[in-house]
């Protein structure tokens, strides 16, 4: 951890005003976060939709001494800290616009695991809303997804500890800083799931929580996954903000229904009767539509390699894409050195001709 870079990416995200977009862009004009709080005055204006609030909070900024607070607390603690632009990152969230500047992050876990699973819904479960988070996971489980939630009470409980229970890495995403557990009650299976996946936010510590907070933080719970689970949730809540976040980042949303007269499923129903969820009654509707059917890479790969005729630009693609892994079309792009749409559309060639298959947030693999 170079401590020096450190500061200035913790310390841009302590700015007032400026949220994650704005960050990103200016340090995309300037070259870096160091660069932001070195850049002129001048220089800063002239850069788009960055009004002169935003440049005097820069200029004027006395962050560094927190941010340095900060950077004390985490190597005291044994917290990570990813900027967004270091390989650590988790790359899902890299397809978020709004996607955190510095993610901290606590515990075992593997941020770009293959498969990644949110599971949210109504702090008042019931006893089958339970039943059925619980089947669904012991279910997905042969498959090795990690489970994402929010720690709350509910559903999102319930499928931290099931996850626990079968082994499974799970991911709590915190709506304070990680020197603090919310709620107080779930302390014990937030040290469990350290062991074994972990906590992460986007909050620096000692920051007051507050009801937004909630919301703010489902933007990650909805990046960091493949696909998002709904299971209940009444008329209003922060499930169903998931869910729109996970449309809005060309997720799979999943929604399990209910009796129309059932007020813990008014949520699940009407995001079914929208079209911004797929009806979901069991894992293997997750594993059919997510194309989770266990093939035989090694084999498929060698026979298509062998079998499928390829021109040179999808042979070039194809060899980038090593059996068993994954990547992002912005990263297929680079490595094949090829422009963004020429990439684009020789991967849907690809995926015509049966060898390769598109995964949700632009991600690609072979079949």
């Amino acid at each position: 951890m170079n401590e020096e870079e450190l500061k200035y990416q913790i310390a841009i995200t302590l700015l007032d005003g400026i949220g994650a977009i704005g960050a990103k862009k200016l340090i995309a004009y300037c070259g870096g976060a160091e660069a932001v709080f070195k850049e002129k005055k001048a220089a800063l204006i002239k850069i788009p939709t960055i009004g002169q609030v935003a440049v005097k909070t820069i200029t004027k900024s006395s962050v560094f001494a927190e941010a340095e607070e900060e950077i004390a607390f985490i190597k005291r603690e044994g917290i990570s800290a990813h900027f967004y632009l270091n390989k650590s990152y988790p790359q899902r969230l890299l397809h978020c616009e709004d996607g955190p500047i510095v993610l901290y992050t606590k515990g075992n876990m593997n941020l770009n695991a293959r498969k990644i699973i949110s599971i949210v819904g109504t702090r008042k479960a019931t006893v089958k809303g339970k039943a059925f988070t619980e089947k669904l996971i012991e279910d997905l489980a042969p498959h090795d997804p990690i489970i994402v939630s929010g720690l709350a009470y509910g559903v999102d409980i319930c499928a931290h500890k099931a996850a626990l229970k079968n082994n499974l890495q799970t991911i709590g995403v915190l709506a304070c800083g990680l020197d603090d557990i919310y709620p107080k009650a779930h302390y014990s299976t937030a040290e469990k799931m350290i062991q074994n996946g972990g906590l992460m936010s986007d909050y620096k510590s000692r920051t007051k929580l507050f009801p937004t907070q909630f919301a703010e933080r489902n933007r990650i719970v909805a990046g960091m996954a493949d696909a998002i689970v709904v299971i209940e949730s009444s008329e209003k809540g922060g499930s169903l903000i998931t869910a729109d976040l996970g449309n809005g980042y060309n997720r799979d949303v999943f929604a399990v229904p209910g009796r129309p007269d059932d007020s813990q499923s008014v949520g699940c129903n009407r995001l079914i009767k929208q079209n911004k969820a797929a009806l979901i009654e069991s894992a293997k509707d997750i594993e059919y539509i997510m194309g989770w059917e266990k093939p035989d890479t090694s084999k498929q790969s060698t026979q298509a390699s062998l079998f499928v005729e390829l021109n040179t630009e999808e042979q070039i693609i194809f060899d980038i894409l090593k059996s068993g892994e994954s990547k992002a079309l912005d990263d297929i792009s680079l490595t094949a050195k090829l422009p963004m749409s020429k990439t684009a559309s020789t991967l849907l060639s690809l995926e015509f001709k049966g060898v390769v298959r598109s995964l949700p947030g632009k991600i690609y693999q072979r079949v």
